[in-house]
């Protein structure tokens, strides 16, 4: 006995926009990093041998690279669910 919402929800393409904007911006700060690790290895592997603690480059580069993945994706999902709110509360949604 659904009759529906109670009131009509509109999209709202800003909000869409601005959170593409900051994921590709993300994407490129990742993939630059990334980058230097490839680069690294394609040109001097020789420095990803370098022991770091009991570690060596290679696994701390590639650990932190796991990690900043994380750490953006927790970025990217803080700032766009305070966005959200922000725009329920304000009344555009």
């Amino acid at each position: 006995m659904s009759h529906g919402p109670a009131t009509e929800w509109k999209e709202n393409k800003t909000l869409d926009k601005k959170k593409a904007r900051l994921g590709v911006v993300m994407f490129i700060i990742y993939t630059i990093i990334y980058a230097g690790f490839i680069y690294i290895n394609v040109m001097d592997s020789s420095i990803m041998r370098i022991n770091i603690g009991s570690f060596n480059v290679a696994i701390v580069y590639g650990f932190g690279l796991i990690i900043l993945a994380l750490v953006l994706a927790i970025i990217y999902n803080k700032i766009c669910t305070n966005a959200e709110k922000l725009t329920v509360i304000d009344g555009k949604r």
